[in-house]
């Protein structure tokens, strides 16, 4: 299991960054710890489909962590929230992974 912890917008100029960090990561089981992340664009929700895609067939899938109201909006809204186990705290998430 990895915790990766984002912080800020999450959108086309973050992106390298985010990508990378995800590209290191080898775990099987990941949660994203979105507590800090403010917004989202079209293309960090391309980019959570990426990470979908290479991890649907991961057991648990993949976890969001304190998404606030205003990205959870942009992902019903691209019809994507269904990839996702959605969590309050790192702690719920952590408990359902093991």
């Amino acid at each position: 299991m990895h915790i990766l912890r984002l912080s800020g917008p999450l959108i086309l100029t973050t992106l390298p960054e985010f990508q990378t960090k995800v590209r290191e990561d080898r775990s099987h089981n990941l949660i994203f710890d979105f507590t800090n992340v403010t917004y989202i664009d079209s293309a960090g929700i391309g980019a959570l489909v990426g990470i979908y895609v290479r991890h649907q067939r991961d057991e648990n899938g993949l976890s969001l962590v304190g998404v606030n109201d205003r990205v959870r909006t942009a992902l019903e809204i691209a019809h994507i929230k269904q990839f996702f186990r959605f969590f309050d705290s790192l702690e719920g998430a952590q408990a359902k992974r093991v």
